[in-house]
């Protein structure tokens, strides 16, 4: 008997396909004013402009329906000279009182072709980015960028990955410009209303001629573009500030004229062989310096200095502007606020290190994110915050806390996987609470990569190393931070993590010296004070061992040596009985 004929299944073919997804801007908008109209514009721009260039770079039309429209490419490189073809055209005839301005998004994926109809994923990608796109702009997915990057003279800024309706997985987005000009600047989410804006005025080489102004010009382009790697202010291009070079304006003057909050000034003066430069931060909002340094130099290790110079006031900027910011809206009724201003309020709080400014800041970066679910500084944050927050002994609920703080410190990074911040907090968590300090090895030097100026990731990165037992490389990375941000408001933290440092190398005296100072800026801080109590205890020091015992107990009733020795991870084991041992020594109790 002849069994049932097998079904031959059709051949699946697929093919590397980029696409574009075109639409009007505010077509509603269009639509209210006058229906016939804007029917008929969308026409004769889709006929006349987008199907024209399409012939001119092999583009295939997909589909259209009311003022949307799909095409591919058989190359993205073709699709984004399309696109910015279009929108080239678009603009030098926009002399419209109403114009109609295009929005396009771009994308790269695997597709069937189903008998001439396409079925990918990669087309509702393309659909879902066009939205982030501002009127007149174009905006292309990572892949696009990194394939088309280098080939095409454009310049592409991170617009961060943005949750897309009906697409689980993270994806990076791009705006893409032109490649000369200034950069403007963009509004990705929610923009950070009143992101604070700063302009560095070329440095004043006072005792050069005008061919040997190179000393101050190469300082003025390296903060610059460190700068522009920050998160927390948009610096203006070096384009903008030239031609103040050498006025006699006044500062400020010049800072309002430019639309600035904050402007960088700095003189050369040279002596012989030696150097010295003066730097200035000013507060243009309220007319005064709020920061100030001086450094001397050989003109011998010319650019070592000119480096170390940069370096430093690049670390010294932002946690200055912030700290300026939180000044500035102090008085302000948090009503108001958006979600920058939440951030700036809740890092004012962070370090009081007790319960009510816990409270208050995690309340305030809650109301942050809620405002502003894609700001992803915001999340890294919350994640940092909790970090004090349970590691201090305050969670009443530590196992559900740990995991909201391990999803905001992904979620950051998902959000923006090139910013040192959110890179440094997730890989502390990853260390510190997930107990996996190995994994966090990467992470820090991810970060490190993205921004060797950040105290925070050497600071971070010198923990995560002392709880490996390598106390001479985490000594090696508080160098750093100390040279970068000598007077940090983290300074407690990194005093903590040398005494650690220490504390893995059997060195007692010196972990007691640190540790003391770490007290001394602030006495609530439990991870020094445990240290300090062991180390005492350790040195023979009985007395000073159960005074510091009894803080501890004081601000943590329920501490038990058992408890904190399940979740601390330092991974050398004769590090960690010493550290047990030393804390019961000092009467902790078991």
């Amino acid at each position: 008997m002849q069994g049932p004929i097998p079904t031959i299944l059709p051949k699946v073919s697929t093919r590397l396909t980029a696409f574009a997804f075109a639409d009007v801007a505010d077509y509603t908008r269009h639509i209210e004013i006058s229906t016939t109209e804007t029917v008929r514009r969308w026409c004769h721009l889709r006929d006349t402009v987008l199907l024209d260039e399409l012939e001119r770079y092999d583009g295939v039309r997909r589909s259209d329906a009311g003022d949307a429209l799909l095409v591919e490419f058989t190359s993205a490189t073709d699709a984004v000279r399309w696109a910015m073809a279009v929108q080239d055209r678009l603009a030098q005839s926009d002399n419209d009182a109403n114009p109609m301005k295009i929005r396009i998004g771009i994308n790269i994926d695997d597709v069937i072709d189903d008998q001439g109809t396409v079925q990918s994923d990669g087309v509702v990608v393309a659909s879902r980015i066009h939205q982030l796109a501002d009127p007149g702009t174009v905006v292309v997915t990572k892949m696009v960028r990194d394939i088309v990057r280098g080939k095409l003279s454009l310049r592409f800024q991170d617009l961060g990955s943005p949750l897309l309706k009906n697409i689980d997985r993270p994806v990076q987005v791009y705006q893409v410009c032109d490649g000369s000009g200034d950069t403007l600047p963009l509004h990705p989410h929610a923009d950070w209303k009143n992101r604070p804006t700063l302009a560095v005025l070329p440095f004043q080489d006072r005792g050069a001629q005008a061919e040997e102004q190179y000393f101050g010009d190469g300082i003025t382009e390296e903060i610059i573009s460190g700068v522009s790697r920050s998160r927390t202010m948009f610096v203006m291009a070096r384009t903008s500030t030239l031609k103040f070079r050498g006025s006699n304006e006044n500062p400020a003057e010049i800072g309002r004229g430019l639309g600035v909050s904050y402007l960088l000034t700095g003189s050369v003066d040279r002596h012989g062989d030696q150097l010295r430069i003066f730097v200035e931060l000013m507060d243009v909002l309220r007319n005064r310096a709020i920061w100030a340094q001086t450094y001397r130099g050989d003109l011998q290790e010319l650019f070592a200095f000119q480096d170390e110079i940069a370096s430093g006031v690049l670390a010294m900027l932002e946690p200055k502007v912030l700290s300026t910011e939180a000044e500035h809206i102090s008085a302000r009724s948090t009503d108001s606020l958006d979600a920058y201003k939440c951030v700036l309020r809740a890092l004012a709080r962070l370090y009081q290190l007790d319960d009510r400014s816990y409270e208050e800041a995690i309340a305030l970066l809650q109301r942050a994110v809620s405002l502003d679910p894609n700001y992803p500084q915001a999340h890294a944050y919350l994640a940092w915050c909790m970090n004090f927050f349970l590691a201090e002994g305050h969670s009443r609920n530590p196992r559900d806390d740990i995991l909201i703080m391990i999803n905001h410190s992904r979620r950051a990074v998902e959000l923006d996987p090139d910013d040192a911040l959110t890179l440094s907090v997730r890989a502390h968590v990853l260390s510190l609470h997930e107990n996996s300090p190995e994994d966090a090895l990467e992470l820090f030097e991810d970060a490190l990569a993205h921004n060797m100026n950040l105290p925070l990731a050497w600071g971070l990165s010198a923990t995560t190393y002392a709880y490996l037992g390598d106390g001479a490389e985490a000594r090696d990375r508080l160098l750093n931070v100390w040279r970068l941000a000598p007077y940090d408001p983290l300074s407690f933290f990194f005093l903590t993590a040398a005494g650690l440092a220490e504390f893995v190398d059997g060195n007692m005296p010196e972990a007691i010296r640190f540790l003391k100072n770490a007290r001394r800026n602030k006495p609530r801080f439990m991870a020094s004070l445990r240290l300090l109590a062991a180390s005492f205890a350790l040195s023979g020091q009985a007395d000073n061992a159960r005074k510091v015992a009894q803080e501890i107990l004081d601000l943590d009733p329920g501490f038990s040596v058992s408890k904190f020795a399940t979740w601390y991870p330092l991974k050398s084991k004769q590090a960690l009985e010493r550290l047990i041992d030393g804390l019961i020594r000092a009467g902790l109790p078991e």
